[in-house]
């Protein structure tokens, strides 16, 4: 359950409060370039969901850990979307983000999304992968050079064993 909390509150509760303050109500755009927004916008939100929760099992099977700080994976994990970006999770909660921002057609949520994005790229490098890099050592190091923090790469790195 308090795994679960975060990206919760990231995704559904901070859009809700954004979507109450604006006074905006959902509702299917009437014109061509509205509802192709919106369109582009339930694809980002399925692509997002689906690969925060793909990263989220590889972290419980390959990791055998959590998101949570408290019970992180002990094993680090490569297979699966990890093979493409270092921080899938983060990725998919910034595709779902956008897709809200798109379905909306909400200035505010973009700005939220755009701020969840600046925040991770200064948190990911200052705090988060210093420690990876003290449990993990050579092996994270290597695994940094070949796949790219948060914008995935095209082709899956062929150093972990694919799935």
């Amino acid at each position: 359950m308090a795994v679960a909390v975060l990206p919760f509150t990231v995704a559904v509760l901070v859009p809700l409060w954004l979507a109450r303050r604006a006074g905006l109500a959902p509702g299917w755009a009437t014109t061509a370039p509205g509802m192709a927004a919106q369109a582009l916008g339930l694809i980002l939100l399925a692509v997002g969901l689906t690969l925060f929760v793909a990263s989220l099992r590889r972290f419980a099977t390959d990791g055998r850990g959590t998101l949570a700080p408290w019970d992180p994976p002990r094993e680090l994990v490569v297979r699966g979307p990890y093979r493409y970006v270092r921080n899938p999770m983060i990725s998919g909660v910034l595709l779902f983000l956008l897709g809200e921002a798109l379905v909306l057609r909400s200035p505010p949520h973009l700005t939220w999304a755009l701020t969840f994005f600046a925040v991770n790229a200064l948190y990911i490098p200052v705090l988060e992968e210093p420690g990876l890099e003290a449990r993990f050592g050579g092996t994270y190091r290597a695994y940094c050079r070949r796949v790219p923090r948060l914008i995935p790469r095209l082709k899956p790195w062929k150093g972990a064993e694919s799935s």
